[in-house]
């Protein structure tokens, strides 16, 4: 190797203590692909609350949970004082008459009387809906709580903060339902006291229900995004939960220091299986300290994590990529901030879209900076029925990825068109929706495999090995007049990197029509830099700016230059300042935009992207 190589070689890797690919693919003659991972599942732990108990009895004086309280300082709630503490609530749920056809609603965000009062509900057996804070405080109509509370028919409501809820839960009918607060009440409605459920004495039949759990006891509903319609109600067995727990320890490469306490910091809502089914009871495992964090990856709340990662140095970061861009962008202006990011840290996660080349080079590059290494980059692929199915545990420098099958799952991709349709079958797949058996019948096939609406690609088709690749939602794509097929979920993660950091979001439009084009969302804070406007400048303003409409206009132009022709070629564009409306169903509860009802919602503005002679909003490419 010359000198010259030598000095531009990038460092290695930090070490990702995860086991390599190892995995069985049986092709059959129709096309249809099985692919399965080798490594052996190993038992798993009977239920979350059985592994609480567990953790309770080892560390009881570890902090388990922290949150800021109204000083800005952390609080805690340690292992010992969680399990206890989850044992008076089943004991006030068992003694209400609750269990599994009763189930809590839970309509605020992440807190520790939140965690506690799931883990009591759990501990008696009781289903838990953690319920998307927005359809009670951003819906104006709240028809999808409404229909939550139809479809779980609960005996008991718990709300964080009464007086934040109030509107909500009085739009709702309250028969036979309790309301639990922690502060505040609702006005008319008799309110429970959260201290008060918390200091009931444990009767006898709370360890009688805990000796009845199995894995197929339901312990959640999870709710869909409604992406076609109203949400449905997942059905979250205790095996689904604990198989996900059991296969990633079935990848790891060495036994855990049982004196490591991981810490992290999450910010994502419980009612998504990412933070609540995944990430919490992979603390839990874990024996780690989660903190809560209230800000978000948006310009207004980013400043929220960036004051926390001063404090907290996670072992494991994981995020949205938007996150990530604004991660990047505090750290290369701070360099106290970035020791503390990568002090403990040993890989950082990314999900729901694909991470962009540049900013994967520069969190590298500023991975190199503090640390000589480079941090593996991982994420991990599922949906609200599935948990995660496919993991990237191995180091690669390609960023896109979804991984390949954890242990105990089978996936099998299925001709469909153009492309191979996703589906899965393993221990983390749900048996259900709640009081739904016809949508039940309906996505699982023949041979009991889930169907996920997704398509996936091998890297490459002769080595396996090297992982599968997200290849868009096979129900969102569509052919132009010419026949061409266009890749919905590919072209609009490009789209987006191609016009980073001006794009949030795009929805593809050109079905039927002779070329491509875009709505799309402005990122408003790149938008507004881009065009040197002040913070008051109103998103009217920024979208209408010819230094936007110029900047989007050539770098559009530039990913047309690279792409493949007709099939990636963006015609015209236009940039939209009214945000995604959840009571349209334009925003999933995940923060993810729904193409269909997008384009149904705005066929005015797509009519415009077609006229002949196109209106001042439309930027022609």
């Amino acid at each position: 190797m010359s000198l010259a190589v030598e000095k531009t070689a990038p460092p290695p890797f930090k070490p990702l203590k995860q086991k390599p690919p190892k995995i069985t693919v049986t092709r059959k003659d129709d096309g249809t692909v099985y692919v399965a991972c080798d490594y052996p599942l190993g038992e798993m732990k009977r239920s979350t609350v059985h592994l609480l108990e567990e953790k309770a009895a080892l560390h009881p004086d570890r902090n388990f949970i922290g949150e800021r309280d109204a000083s800005g300082a952390w609080s805690y709630i340690t292992y010992g004082e969680a399990n206890r503490a989850a044992s008076a609530v089943a004991s006030a749920l068992l003694a209400r008459g609750l269990g599994q056809s009763t189930p809590l609603v839970i309509l605020s965000g992440n807190s520790i009387p939140h965690a506690v009062m799931t883990l009591g509900a759990m501990k008696a057996g009781v289903p838990v809906a953690p319920v998307s804070v927005p359809y009670s405080l951003m819906s104006s109509d709240y028809s999808k709580l409404r229909h939550v509370m139809a479809l779980t028919q609960p005996k008991m409501i718990f709300a964080d903060k009464a007086a934040m809820f109030a509107k909500a839960i009085q739009a709702l009918d309250l028969k036979d339902i309790e309301v639990v607060a922690v502060e505040g009440e609702v006005p008319g409605i008799p309110t429970l006291r959260y201290a008060d459920l918390i200091q009931t004495p444990v009767s006898a039949d709370v360890a009688r229900v805990m000796d009845s759990l199995t894995h197929d006891t339901v312990a959640k509903y999870l709710f869909t995004s409604g992406s076609t319609g109203m949400p449905k109600g997942v059905l979250q067995t205790h095996r689904m939960m604990m198989a996900v727990v059991a296969g990633q320890e079935a990848l790891r490469t060495e036994e855990a220091n049982p004196d490591e306490v991981p810490q992290s910091l999450e910010w994502m809502p419980w009612n998504h299986i990412s933070a609540g089914n995944i990430g919490f009871n992979g603390n839990l495992n874990a024996g780690g300290t989660v903190h809560l964090d209230n800000g978000k990856p948006v310009p207004a709340l980013f400043g929220e994590t960036i004051r926390n990662l001063r404090e907290v140095s996670p072992r494991v970061f994981g995020s949205a990529p938007v996150a990530f861009a604004m991660l990047a962008d505090a750290m290369e202006k701070d360099p106290t901030l970035r020791e503390n990011f990568f002090r403990n840290l040993e890989y950082m996660g990314y999900g729901g879209a694909t991470l962009s080349s540049d900013l994967y080079d520069r969190m590298q590059a500023l991975a190199i900076a503090e640390t000589g290494h480079r941090i593996p980059l991982t994420t991990m692929y599922g949906a609200t029925e599935t948990q995660g199915v496919t993991v990237v545990h191995w180091i690669t420098e390609r960023v896109g990825l979804i991984g390949l099958p954890l242990p105990g799952i089978t996936l099998k991709l299925v001709p469909n068109g153009t492309k191979l349709e996703v589906r899965v079958k393993g221990p983390t797949v749900t048996p259900g929706y709640l009081n739904d058996p016809k949508k039940t019948a309906e996505v699982f096939d023949e041979e009991g495999f889930y169907s996920l609406g997704d398509a996936a690609r091998f890297l490459d088709p002769e080595r396996p090995e090297e992982g599968l690749v997200f290849d868009g939602r096979v129900t969102e794509d569509f052919k132009l007049s010419s026949g061409t097929w266009v890749s919905t979920g590919t072209l609009r993660a490009d789209v987006v990197a191609a016009c980073s950091p001006l794009l949030q979001d795009a929805v593809v439009c050109g079905l039927d029509k002779p070329y491509i084009a875009l709505l799309a969302w402005p990122n408003i804070a790149g938008a507004r830099a881009v065009a040197g406007l002040h913070d008051d400048a109103t998103p009217d303003e920024i979208v209408a700016h010819p230094k936007v409409i110029e900047h989007v206009r050539d770098h559009l132009t530039r990913h047309n230059k690279a792409g493949g022709g007709s099939s990636t070629r963006i015609a015209r564009i236009i940039l939209m300042a009214e945000p995604p409306s959840i009571d349209g169903h334009e925003m999933t509860d995940k923060g993810y935009v729904n193409q269909r009802a997008t384009l149904e919602r705005r066929a005015h503005l797509v009519a415009r992207l077609y006229e002949e002679n196109p209106p001042s909003d439309v930027i022609v490419v």
